[in-house]
């Protein structure tokens, strides 16, 4: 089996791409960033994700983008819009956060001997992020092609973003295909310490679409003290 390194998050998106990392049959390293963000929650929903899915390894690296603040996720001073989304790039957005994580995940796969990692970033229904689009995916393969010892000694590593031109509901109704368990996971930007949902962010309202659109039930635990 082929090493391959999963940017895992915890949320749906990207445990929907380790499952299809794993169908590909791929041995599954999982890498997630505990980065400063406001619910902490996803982290142990990550852990909760690559167990049941057999990953050979779970990586929680913190890098507190906190330390420089500037969106809603890592700066408590800064709410979280709950209006529904908006044209624009949203205060959600965390400064180069895919780019720092896609940088660790080169990392670690050039030490896995990897040529291979998986990102759950999505260009349809998402939040307007630029770092999630296709433009973005094919220049940092470029770089890391370009910078690292195994890219000069001939190996190509290749980012794969299988979701990226796929709606919320596709994303779903293929992992559910795949078994994945979508009670385990956590999207939500605000969950509180147990993962129950604020049902209102971005993230909220795409996930709660998704299932909507995909005629599937939604498994979502919401908060009791949500808005």
């Amino acid at each position: 089996m082929k090493n391959a390194v999963i940017l895992l998050s915890g949320g749906l998106d990207s445990a929907t791409v380790l499952a299809l990392a794993r169908q590909q049959g791929f041995a599954c390293h999982c890498l997630s960033l505990d980065y400063g963000q406001r619910s902490k929650s996803e982290l142990l929903a990550a852990g909760r994700v690559a167990k049941a899915f057999g990953a050979v390894a779970h990586r929680v690296l913190k890098l507190d983008l906190g330390q420089l603040g500037g969106s809603a996720l890592t700066d408590a001073s800064i709410a979280v819009p709950t209006a529904g989304v908006q044209p624009g790039v949203p205060i959600t957005y965390v400064p180069a956060r895919n780019t720092i994580m896609l940088s660790l995940a080169l990392a670690w796969a050039e030490i896995l001997v990897s040529r291979d990692i998986f990102v759950g970033v999505n260009a349809i229904d998402y939040s307007g992020y630029p770092d999630c689009r296709p433009e973005f995916i094919r220049a940092f393969e470029a770089l890391a092609n370009l910078a690292t010892k195994a890219a000069i000694e001939g190996a190509v590593l290749t980012v794969h973003a299988p979701l990226i031109s796929m709606s919320k509901a596709q994303i779903i109704t293929k992992g559910m295909q795949l078994g994945v368990d979508y009670g385990l996971t956590v999207s939500c930007y605000q969950a509180d310490e147990d993962g129950g949902a604020c049902g209102v962010c971005d993230a909220c309202r795409l996930r709660k679409e998704g299932f909507s659109s995909a005629h599937l039930t939604d498994p979502t635990r919401y908060s009791e003290n949500k808005p």
